[in-house]
C-alpha cells in the first residue's frame, strides 16, 4: 500500500479521536459528577499527543526524541486506567490486585530503562505487560457486574461501553505488539499499522456509543 494512502487512513484514526474527544466534551455533563469525570482530559490529551507527536514531531520535524513523548503518554494513560478502574472495583482483594499490577508496570519501566533508551525507542516489555494487567483489570470489573444487580442495566452504563472498547484494543493489539517487536522478519509492518488503526477506530466507537447511550443514572 502506498505511503500516501497509509498517511489518509493514520489521519481518519486521529480524526476519530479528535471526534471522540469532542463529543465526550458535548456529554461531559451526563458523568461529570462520577469517577469519569477525567476521562474527557484523558481522550483530549491522547488526541492531542497524537496530532503534535505522531504528526508533527516525528513525520514532518524528523524529531528523534518524539518516542520519549509516547512513552510519557503510556505511563500517564496506563496509570489513570488502573487508577479509574480501582476506584470502581468493589473487592478489596481485586482493589490490591490492581495496585500490585502499578507496582508491577513501574518495576518494569525501571528494569526495561537499562536495556532500552526511552527517549529514542517506544517501550516493549512494559507495554505489553500493562496491557495485559489492564485486560484481567477489566474483566475483574466485568465479574464484579456479572454478580450484582447492576448488569440489568449495563448496557447503558458509560464504564461499561469504554471497558468494551479498550478490552478490544488490548487484546487485539498485543499480539501484534509481540510480533511486531521480536519477529519482525515474519510480520508485515503495514498489516499491524492497519490492525492498530482498525483497533482505534472500533475503540473510539465504543467510547462515543457509550457517551450517546448511557443513562446518567447508570453511572455508578
Amino acid at each position: 500500500m502506498k505511503r500516501e494512502h497509509l498517511l489518509i487512513i493514520l489521519y481518519a484514526a486521529i480524526l476519530i479521536e479528535l471526534i471522540t474527544a469532542i463529543i465526550g466534551t458535548l456529554y461531559y455533563k451526563k458523568y461529570k459528577g462520577t469517577k469519569l469525570k477525567y476521562f474527557v482530559f484523558y481522550l483530549w490529551y491522547t488526541a492531542i499527543n497524537e496530532i503534535v507527536v505522531g504528526i508533527y514531531l516525528k513525520r514532518y520535524l524528523k524529531i528523534e526524541w518524539g518516542d520519549l513523548l509516547y512513552n510519557i503518554y503510556y505511563i500517564i494513560s496506563f496509570v489513570y486506567l488502573f487508577i479509574l478502574y480501582r476506584n470502581y472495583l468493589n473487592s478489596k482483594r481485586n482493589k490490591n490486585v490492581v495496585v500490585t499490577f502499578v507496582i508491577s508496570y513501574s518495576v518494569f519501566l525501571i528494569v526495561n530503562g537499562f536495556y532500552q533508551n526511552y527517549i529514542y525507542e517506544l517501550q516493549i516489555l512494559p507495554y505489553i505487560a500493562a496491557s495485559g494487567f489492564l485486560v484481567i483489570t477489566i474483566f475483574l470489573y466485568f465479574f464484579e457486574i456479572l454478580n450484582s444487580e447492576k448488569v440489568l442495566n449495563v448496557k447503558k452504563n458509560l464504564l461499561f461501553w469504554i471497558s468494551i472498547g479498550l478490552v478490544l484494543y488490548h487484546i487485539g493489539n498485543i499480539p501484534f505488539r509481540i510480533l511486531r517487536n521480536y519477529y519482525t522478519d515474519w510480520t508485515d509492518v503495514t498489516v499491524s499499522f492497519l490492525l492498530g488503526v482498525f483497533l482505534t477506530i472500533t475503540m473510539n466507537i465504543c467510547f462515543i456509543i457509550g457517551f450517546i447511550w448511557s443513562n446518567r443514572k447508570q453511572l455508578y
